[in-house]
């Protein structure tokens, strides 16, 4: 099973951007299709992206289209996510996670998918 370790986390302005990464070990990172989802405080941990373990067709949630990009490097165990224009309301704790599938699950829901790492905050505030 894989195990991820996010970081990148921090403190912005809204209007402002972010790159969060996530680490993970083991050897078979590229049969994995991998996710990000956000958690804000007194919310369900919510989908936002998720990208297939080749890297095609990343999908996103309506919230988060074009504002966000999913990225993955498999020669480095790397899964990213780009956050742009950034909004109060995207504030929260954002984890990486693994599904046991190379293609994304159609629902990015917490039960299609089986490893999380802590998660790294994010806070958008001026």
């Amino acid at each position: 099973q894989l195990q991820l370790v996010e970081s990148g986390g921090g403190l912005v302005q809204p209007g402002g951007s972010l790159r969060l990464s996530c680490a993970a070990s083991g050897s078979i990172f590229e049969y994995f299709s991998l996710g990000w989802f956000r958690q804000a405080p007194g919310k369900e941990r919510e989908g936002l992206a998720c990208i297939s373990g080749s890297g095609d067709s990343p999908n996103y949630v309506d919230s988060v289209k074009g504002r966000f990009t999913i990225s993955r490097d498999n020669a480095k165990n790397m899964v990213y996510l780009q956050l742009n224009d950034l909004k109060p309301e995207d504030t929260g704790v954002y984890y990486c996670a693994a599904s046991g599938f190379d293609t994304c699950p159609q629902l990015l829901i917490v039960a299609h998918f089986g490893a999380f790492g802590r998660g790294t905050q994010v806070t958008v505030s001026s």
